[in-house]
């Protein structure tokens, strides 16, 4: 069984079941192909709707960006809400950002119910500025509140330098309402609780083709075949060309997480408070304190799904921000396969009668992911059609090897967009 990439998650999960691998003839009501967060949300949706659910999972659930990121916990997109209100307007708007609301209150109720090595669950993330402008600070906190219904608050600089000790940070954005937890944990803990639902989680079983024409569907793994009356395909960024609609949809981007080494007691001098922080620049990074005193730093994005020299360019972005720690270690670091979108949306929909999708939560996962699975959940159970309101934002193809070339182009392009900010105000 191909087992965790190395990493403080696989480190710390709370437990070690392995799952079997789906072996000869089985049949189920719904077939969920994939067991990260997408996979795992809409099976224990449907569990807890009262339907038999089988989950495929080519190697361990949360192997892949479910089980790596952050665990950053908050509502929105990777498409920005500003750039949202624009494409859609501010009732449609309203309507998408307000489930995503709801995916972070689902995977807080299911986080608390999951406890043990999910907690400690922190909550508040902190947006800091790089750049000295209280006033563009204030007006996004006053375009989420009043836009969204967030309780987002302004902290001055004075405050912010008083927790954060770190050159580069001027005001910031504190958000109340979200929060960060230990992801892999919380990604199995989803699987047991569909387990003890009476739902099935397959792990070591790569699916290696599909025949939905059928009546059944046919879902053809390594060892056996599944059958299914509806099937829910949940592989964002490792479908690999499983389904050629879903698969030509996707850019897989890589992302990359370091964790350092024990700080110790002088961490509460340079980061005193135990809150995620990310920041307001277009290629930003994201971090947080654990409770051992070690910090977990991530950031970047690029069509590198597996960079060399990944400690050096992560520490060395963390060092960039607090450079009190330029003696401090990394103890390993690790990248994630993201599936993002063109248009930066997740992908919710039916491809065809009993056929359905859950993808491109790339950059925004964690709550976004469990509200699809919601959804999607609910489509097939109850037929809730809240699932369409994401038709705006379709499978568009994707470009595969030159799309990801335009999404490095891109994040270049952010970096120096940054660059050019900084210099202007005289920090670069």
């Amino acid at each position: 069984m191909t087992d965790y990439v190395d990493s403080y998650y696989a480190r710390t999960r709370a437990d070690d079941a392995r799952r079997p691998p789906l072996e000869g003839e089985a049949h189920t009501e719904v077939a969920v192909v994939g067991g990260g967060m997408a996979g795992l949300a809409t099976a224990l949706g449907l569990a807890e709707r009262g339907r038999r659910v089988t989950v495929l999972e080519a190697r361990r659930v949360g192997w892949g960006a479910s089980g790596r990121n952050g665990g950053f916990v908050s509502a929105g997109f990777a498409l920005g809400p500003g750039d949202l209100v624009r494409k859609l307007g501010k009732p449609r708007a309203r309507e998408l950002y307000a489930l995503s609301q709801m995916g972070v209150s689902v995977v807080r109720k299911r986080a608390e119910a999951i406890a043990g090595g999910v907690m400690p669950i922190v909550d508040g993330i902190a947006g800091c500025s790089w750049f000295d402008d209280r006033d563009a600070v204030r007006r996004r906190v006053d375009f989420m509140n009043e836009t969204f219904g967030e309780r987002r608050e302004v902290w001055d600089r004075d405050r912010v330098r008083s927790i954060w000790r770190s050159p580069r940070y001027y005001d910031a954005s504190f958000n109340p309402d979200a929060f960060s937890f230990h992801s892999l944990n919380f990604t199995r803990g989803n699987a047991a609780m569909i387990e003890a639902l009476g739902g099935t989680v397959h792990e070591d079983t790569p699916v290696l083709s599909v025949d939905l024409q059928a009546e059944p569907k046919r879902i053809r793994t390594a060892n056996g075949t599944l059958t299914a009356d509806q099937v829910v395909f949940c592989c964002s960024g490792y479908i690999e060309g499983l389904v050629g609609p879903l698969s030509r949809a996707i850019l897989p981007i890589g992302t990359y997480v370091v964790l350092t080494e024990p700080v110790g007691e002088r961490l509460k001098d340079i980061v005193g408070a135990p809150n995620g922080v990310s920041d307001d620049r277009y290629a930003n990074d994201y971090y947080r304190p654990l409770p051992d005193t070690r910090l977990l730093w991530g950031g970047r994005i690029s069509r590198w799904t597996d960079p060399k020299g990944l400690v050096d360019t992560m520490m060395g972005d963390l060092r960039r921000v607090y450079p009190q720690l330029s003696d401090l270690k990394a103890e390993v670091a690790w990248p994630g396969t993201m599936g993002y979108a063109v248009h930066k949306m997740p992908q919710i929909g039916r491809l065809r009668p009993g056929v359905w999708y859950s993808q491109a939560y790339g950059g925004h996962g964690m709550a976004s992911t469990t509200m699809g699975g919601e959804l999607v959940a609910a489509a097939i159970a109850e037929g809730d059609e809240r699932w369409k309101l994401f038709a705006p934002f379709g499978l568009i193809p994707a470009g595969g090897r030159l799309g990801t070339w335009y999404a490095q182009a891109v994040y270049w392009s952010y970096q120096a967009r940054d660059a050019w900010n900084l210099w202007r105000q005289g920090k670069g």
